[in-house]
């Protein structure tokens, strides 16, 4: 049987409204068969126990997501498996989660069981500084995310004065007939989930933004800058789309949480994306849309150099935040290594087959 669809995401990030998670829209209670909540600390093997249950139902052929951690992106936080609704979840620090309908839906998979207490009590006073330590960096990059998103709001009202109102209203009108003409009606309510279109991660900006590319038949790129938003335009794509009956995930801007940057529509195999400073799109596309020819070109030179100025900061505050970012993932690499050799990863391994088993339940 071949592989199932992979897809790649964030779904909860650092941005700069601090840490900001949509876990929830993944898989919602009422309609998943099975939730497992994994506990446990660092390095006991979590991200690599919900890999191998993600490798092994895709080379089954069904469908699998992987939602990457903001704080390492090389590690998930969460596995869903959609046609058999069942996600195995990181229920620890930032993202804590508890289960709402425990043996019902939910149920706790603890890797606390699996270590060795009094190895790592040991450590007990390192661990404590370290953790102390790995809170700062975050309070500090989240003090800087959080400047970088007032220095974006002075210029997006800047820009504004220089925007072709009417010009957009007429352009905003023709892509949202484009996209939705011919297109039938659905008798079921639609449906809108967030994530995040990228994240800003201990190894700067992070994107799994191709996985989601390689999904679509047609993609339709709009090109902007730093200030010159989409926003609008997006916000009636979703909203037409879900008035129809479609389900859509909208990919949002952890610079600006209002701010949609990607749009899937799976129904109607069309992705449609924006371009720009931080957010760019080298992929291929079926229609490019550039916001930038409806500037009032005298007004905006007036504004260019105050413009310029607030960009610059802004990219200083990032890099600011990103290296405090990297400070908590090297104290975070150090907590694992009080961690690791007090482990048995083999009763991890051992837990596998019957997790999987469970799961297989629902395949019926």
């Amino acid at each position: 049987m071949s592989s199932g669809i992979i897809k790649h995401t964030f779904a909860g990030g650092n941005t700069t409204s601090g840490f900001v998670s949509f876990y929830e829209e993944i898989l919602s209670s009422e309609i998943a068969n099975h939730i497992f909540c994994i506990k446990g600390g660092p390095g006991v093997g979590k991200s690599t126990f919900m890999k191998k249950v993600g490798t092994y139902f895709s080379d089954l052929g069904y469908d699998v997501e992987y939602v990457h951690c903001s704080s390492d992106p090389q590690s998930l936080d969460i596995v869903y498996l959609p046609q058999l609704k069942v996600m195995l979840l990181d229920g620890t620090s930032p993202h804590i989660i508890d289960p709402k309908n425990p043996g019902a839906v939910d149920e706790i998979l603890n890797f606390g069981e699996y270590w060795d207490e009094e190895g790592i009590r040991k450590n007990r006073e390192e661990i404590i500084k370290v953790n102390t330590k790995i809170k700062n960096c975050f309070m500090i990059a989240y003090q800087y995310l959080k400047s970088v998103r007032l220095l974006y709001d002075g210029i997006e009202n800047l820009m504004k004065k220089s925007f072709k109102e009417k010009e957009y209203n007429y352009l905003r009108f023709d892509l949202i007939n484009s996209i939705f003409t011919n297109i039938p009606l659905k008798d079921e309510n639609g449906k809108a989930r967030n994530l995040l279109t990228y994240a800003f991660t201990p190894e700067g900006i992070s994107t799994y933004r191709e996985s989601l590319i390689n999904l679509a038949e047609k993609r339709i790129v709009i090109g902007e800058t730093l200030g010159l938003s989409s926003e609008e335009l997006f916000n009636d794509i979703v909203k037409e789309g879900v008035k129809r009956g479609y389900y859509i995930e909208c990919y949002r801007s952890p610079i600006k949480l209002e701010k949609i940057e990607d749009i899937y529509i799976p129904d109607m195999k069309l992705v449609i994306s924006v371009s720009n400073e931080y957010n760019p799109y080298p992929f291929p596309t079926d229609k490019t849309i550039d916001l930038t020819t409806i500037l009032e070109d005298k007004i905006l030179i007036e504004y260019k150099e105050t413009i310029k100025e607030l960009k610059d900061e802004m990219d200083i505050l990032v890099k600011k935040g990103l290296y405090h970012l990297q400070k908590a993932k090297e104290y975070h690499d150090i907590l694992e290594e009080f961690y690791i050799p007090n482990i048995n990863h083999q009763e991890i391994d051992d837990l596998l087959p019957k997790i999987i088993a469970k799961i297989h339940r629902y395949a019926r």
